[in-house]
C-alpha cells in the first residue's frame, strides 16, 4: 500500500539522487551545454561563504517552476573527509548534507536514511520515497545538475547540517566539533518556448486541447466530464518512436482515463495488424514521463489507462509504440507508422463532493490566522464557521457523509491551503471524542486520499504511517493527536474513513481541530520553540532548543534522568571546591593578587556552571561564561608567573598584558580547544620573560672588568658552575611538589580530551580538581619569599668568591 501511495514523486527522486552522487566522480555535464540551446536563466543565486557552527543548520530553497529545463548546484566546504573512516564518525560530529523535495529535511527524526546513506558507497538506485530524505556526508566539493526529466517541478530543499541527533537540540556549552564553511552556486534554466522541453529544450511538448463533453448521473449522483484531445486528429509513430503530451488538472477529480481511438497502420494498404501493435502510454505527474521514470504505465491499444484521484496539477504523457517492426516482418519499407488518436476523459464532481461516484461530502476549509503567534501559525474551520469565535475547533458529526453504497464505510474530504514559505512549520490533526473514535484518518498532497493512494494515514495506536515525518502524541480510543512535520506546501486533503460498523453515524460528539503550528507539542514543556528564515529568506522554520536534560526535534528524549541531572549538577559545581587549595595557600604566603584571581575563579566556574545546568543564574549565561574562561585562563598565567622571582611591580606588569590578552581570547572564542594550548604557551613565555629579568637584573652587579673577564675566559669552564645551577634550582623549588604538579597537569589535559557529550559532566568535574590541584602543587613548589631572598644573597656571595678565584689563577 505504501508503495502505491507514494507514485508521484519517487522516480523523480530516485534519479535526482543517482544524479547527484555520479558527480561526485566527475560524470555530470556542465551547465555551458545549455547555452547552445534555447534556454534562459530563471534564477541565479550566489551563496557566499558561510560558517556553520557545531550543531547549526543552514537551508536552502531552489523553485523549480513548470518551465524549467535544468537545475545545477555548486558547493565548495572546508570538510576533508575520509571516505573509509566516515562510518566511525559519531553522527553528533558529522557534517551532512539532506535533501528532501517539497520540504525541508529533518534527520533528527529518524537517522536510517543516513546509515543507507553511509552504508552504500556505490550511492546508485537509492529508493528515495515522497515523504522521506536522503543525508549524506558533506563534500569538499559538490557538482550536480538535474534536469526536469529527472526531477519534477516544485520546490527543492538542501539543508547543511554540523552534527545531527538529539544533543544537536539541546543547549550547548563546550563544543567538541569543529565549525566548516560553505560556498554554493545554485542556477535554474528554463525554456524559451512553452511547447518545448526537455534537458536541452529540444522534445516538442504537444498541449492536448480540452472542453467539457456534458454532465452525467451515476447512482443519483451528478458528475461532469472533460474531454481532452490532441490537437490533430491523428498523430503517427514509427517503431522505437515517443511522442509527450501534456495536460493541466486544475480541479479535484475523480479518475482520468486514456485510450485511443482508431489505431491503423500507414500506408492504407498495409497487410499488417495493427491490434498487436504495442502503444504504450507512460503518466508521470509533474515531470516528463519515460520508460524508465513514470508513475502510471499501461498499453492502451489494449485497455485505457485510468489514473484514480489524479493529482492537481501537470500531468505528463509519453507514448511509445512498440513491435511495429515485428509485426510486418521487417518491411519497413512497406509499413512505416501507426496511427492513432489520443482521448482523455477528466471526470469531475461537483462543488462539495468528491470521492468513489461523487458521494462524499468536500469541504474546503478556510484559514485563520492566530493573533500575536509567529508566522504562518494558524488554524483551519469549515466555510460558515463563526469567525468571531477563537475556538480552533469544530463539531464533526454535522459534516459527515451520510450516504453508503452497499455497506461501504462513508469518506468525508477536508481540503485546505498551506501557504508558500510555511514548509518549516507542522500540520496538527486533532480528534477528541466522549466515546471510543470510529474513524479513519488519511492525508494527501495534491490530491484526494483513499485506501492505496495515500501520503500518511492513521488507523489506531498500532497500524499507523511508519513515515519520519509522522508523529502520533498520546493517541488513545478517544482522542488522536498527529503531527506532519515539515509540512509540503499546497492543497492538503485530509479525508475521515467511517467504519461502517454499526450501520450509521455515532451518536457519540466528536471535535475536530486542523492547525499549522510552529514546534510540534511545545517542544514537550522541555525547551524553547524559536523560528528562523532559510538562506533565501523565503521560507520560515520552526526548531525546538531542549533544556539540559531533554534532546529530539520535539525534546521529548529523555537524555539525563531528573536523579542523573542532579548529581550532575552537584559534580560540576561542588568541583570547584578544589580552588580553595591554591587560593588558600596564596593567602598563606600573603600573595593577595594571586589569592583573589584563585578565588575568584572558583566562584565564576560555579556560577557558570549553575546557570548551564538550569539551577540558577545569577547573571546572564553570556557574562557568566566570560567570567569562567577568562579567569581561568588568568589563574593558569598567574601560577606560572608565581614560579619566578621578580619584583612584584614586573609581576603585575605581566599580569596586566595577560589579563587583555586571555579576556580577548575569552570573548571570540572562549570554548576552543586551542585556547588551552595559548594559555599554556602565554604562561611559559610568563616564566621565561621572568627568568630573563631575574637573570638580567642578578648579575648586573657581576659585570667584571675586562682583565677579570679574559682571565675568565681563558680558563677552561668549570663544572662547578652548571652544578651551582643545578643547586640553585633544588633549593627554589621542591621537586616532588613540581612533579605532583605535571601529574596534575597531564591528567587535567588528558580529561578535557576525553570529554564529549554524553561523559562531559564527569570529566569536566575531573578537570576542576586537576586543573586547581595543578596551581597548588606549583605554588607549593616554590619556597617562600624569605628563603628565596636568603638564597639568592648566598648565590650572590658564592658566585663572587668564584670569579675571585679564577682571577687569582691556581
Amino acid at each position: 500500500m505504501a508503495e502505491n501511495s507514494i507514485h508521484c514523486s519517487v522516480s523523480s527522486s530516485i534519479l535526482s539522487i543517482f544524479t547527484l552522487f555520479s558527480c561526485f566522480f566527475g560524470h555530470c555535464n556542465s551547465v555551458e551545454q545549455l547555452g547552445r540551446y534555447d534556454t534562459f536563466t530563471i534564477s541565479s543565486f550566489n551563496y557566499p561563504e558561510t560558517q556553520i557552527r557545531p550543531f547549526d543548520v543552514r537551508y536552502i530553497r531552489v523553485d523549480l517552476p513548470p518551465w524549467f529545463s535544468s537545475m545545477s548546484i555548486t558547493l565548495k566546504s572546508s570538510v576533508n573527509l575520509d571516505i573509509n573512516s566516515i562510518e566511525k564518525i559519531p553522527r553528533n560530529v558529522l557534517p551532512m548534507i539532506c535533501f528532501r523535495y517539497g520540504s525541508l529535511p529533518l534527520p533528527d527524526v529518524l537517522s536510517s536514511s543516513i546509515k543507507v546513506a553511509l552504508s552504500n558507497r556505490s550511492f546508485e538506485a537509492i529508493q528515495v520515497l515522497q515523504n522521506s530524505e536522503q543525508c549524506y556526508p558533506v563534500p569538499r566539493n559538490l557538482t550536480m545538475k538535474l534536469t526536469n526529466e529527472q526531477i519534477s517541478a516544485g520546490v527543492l530543499y538542501v539543508g547543511l547540517f554540523n552534527g545531527v541527533g538529539p544533543t544537536r537540540t539541546q543547549s550547548k556549552m563546550i563544543v567538541w566539533s569543529p565549525a566548516y564553511s560553505f560556498a554554493a552556486n545554485i542556477s535554474v534554466e528554463g525554456c524559451t518556448t512553452s511547447l518545448m522541453l526537455g534537458q536541452y529544450c529540444n522534445q516538442t511538448i504537444e498541449i492536448l486541447s480540452c472542453g467539457r463533453s456534458g454532465n452525467g448521473s451515476v447512482s443519483g449522483f451528478n458528475r461532469s466530464m472533460v474531454t481532452c484531445r490532441n490537437n490533430f486528429e491523428t498523430s503517427c509513430l514509427g517503431d522505437g518512436e515517443m511522442k509527450i503530451y501534456t495536460l493541466e488538472i486544475l480541479q479535484i477529480a475523480e479518475s482520468l482515463t486514456l485510450s485511443i481511438q482508431n489505431p491503423r497502420l500507414r500506408p492504407l494498404n498495409s497487410t499488417g495488424n495493427s491490434t498487436r501493435i504495442d502503444l504504450m502510454c507512460f503518466a508521470r505527474y509533474g515531470a516528463m514521463a519515460s520508460a524508465t521514470l513514470h508513475d502510471y504505465s499501461g498499453n492502451l491499444n489494449q485497455s485505457p489507462l485510468v489514473i484514480r484521484f489524479p493529482k492537481v496539477g501537470v500531468w505528463y504523457f509519453s507514448i511509445l509504440a512498440l513491435n511495429l517492426s515485428k509485426e510486418i516482418g521487417g518491411a519497413l519499407s512497406e509499413v512505416s507508422n501507426v496511427c492513432y488518436s489520443l482521448e482523455l476523459q477528466e471526470l469531475e464532481c461537483p462543488s462539495g463532493k468528491a470521492g468513489p461516484n461523487c458521494s462524499s461530502e468536500r469541504y474546503m476549509l478556510q484559514t485563520v490566522f492566530r493573533k500575536y503567534s509567529s508566522p504562518f501559525e494558524s488554524y483551519y474551520l469549515p466555510d460558515g464557521e463563526n469567525m468571531m469565535s477563537d475556538a480552533a475547533d469544530f463539531q464533526l458529526e454535522p459534516l459527515l457523509s451520510n450516504y453508503s453504497v452497499g455497506g461501504l464505510d462513508t469518506w468525508t474530504y477536508f481540503l485546505l491551503n498551506v501557504p508558500r514559505g510555511a514548509a518549516g512549520a507542522n500540520l496538527h490533526v486533532r480528534l477528541m471524542s466522549d466515546r471510543r473514535i470510529n474513524y479513519e484518518i488519511y492525508a494527501r498532497n495534491g490530491g484526494l486520499p483513499s485506501l492505496v493512494n495515500w501520503d500518511y494515514y492513521y488507523v489506531n495506536e498500532t497500524n499507523s504511517s511508519n513515515s519520519m515525518f509522522f508523529e502520533s502524541y498520546n493517541s488513545s480510543d478517544e482522542n488522536v493527536d498527529l503531527y506532519f512535520l515539515y509540512v509540503r506546501e499546497g492543497i492538503w486533503n485530509i479525508a475521515l474513513r467511517h467504519l461502517n460498523r454499526t450501520g450509521g453515524i455515532s451518536d457519540g460528539r466528536t471535535t475536530m481541530s486542523i492547525s499549522l503550528k510552529r514546534c510540534p507539542k511545545r517542544c514537550s514543556d522541555h525547551g524553547d520553540c524559536k523560528y528562523a528564515l532559510d538562506a533565501s529568506g523565503l521560507t520560515s522554520y520552526s526548531f525546538c532548543t531542549c533544556d539540559r536534560n531533554h534532546g529530539g526535534f520535539d525534546c521529548s528524549i529523555e537524555i539525563v534522568s531528573y536523579q542523573g541531572h542532579i548529581w550532575r549538577c552537584i559534580a560540576l559545581i561542588a568541583s570547584n571546591i578544589a580552588a580553595l587549595l591554591p587560593s588558600f595557600w596564596a593567602l598563606h604566603q600573603r600573595i593577595f593578587a594571586e589569592w583573589v584571581i584563585y578565588t575568584s575563579s572558583g566562584i565564576a566556574s560555579a556560577l557558570y556552571h549553575a546557570c548551564d545546568s538550569g539551577t540558577w543564574c545569577v547573571l546572564s549565561f553570556g557574562v557568566l561564561q566570560f567570567m569562567d574562561f577568562w579567569l581561568s585562563f588568568m589563574a593558569v598565567v598567574t601560577t606560572f608567573v608565581y614560579l619566578t622571582t621578580i619584583d612584584e611591580a614586573l609581576k603585575r606588569a605581566i599580569h596586566a598584558a595577560a589579563a587583555i590578552i586571555t579576556s580577548l581570547m575569552a570573548v571570540t572564542k572562549a570554548t576552543s580547544t586551542s585556547n588551552i594550548i595559548l594559555v599554556l604557551a602565554i604562561g611559559a613565555i610568563g616564566v621565561l620573560l621572568g627568568w630573563w629579568i631575574e637573570f638580567s637584573t642578578k648579575y648586573q652587579s657581576l659585570s667584571c672588568s675586562t682583565k677579570l673577564c679574559l682571565n675568565r675566559l681563558g680558563r677552561r669552564p668549570s663544572r662547578d658552575w652548571l652544578w651551582n645551577i643545578v643547586n640553585t634550582v633544588k633549593k627554589r623549588y621542591r621537586l616532588d611538589f613540581m612533579l605532583a604538579g605535571f601529574i596534575a597537569l597531564a591528567m587535567a589535559a588528558l580529561s578535557w580530551n576525553l570529554e564529549s557529550s554524553e561523559t562531559y559532566w564527569i570529566w569536566h568535574s575531573i578537570w576542576h580538581l586537576t586543573i586547581y590541584s595543578c596551581s597548588f602543587f606549583f605554588l607549593r613548589s616554590k619556597v617562600n619569599t624569605i628563603n628565596s631572598r636568603n638564597e639568592t644573597h648566598t648565590n650572590r656571595n658564592y658566585q663572587l668568591t668564584r670569579l675571585d678565584s679564577y682571577s687569582r689563577g691556581p
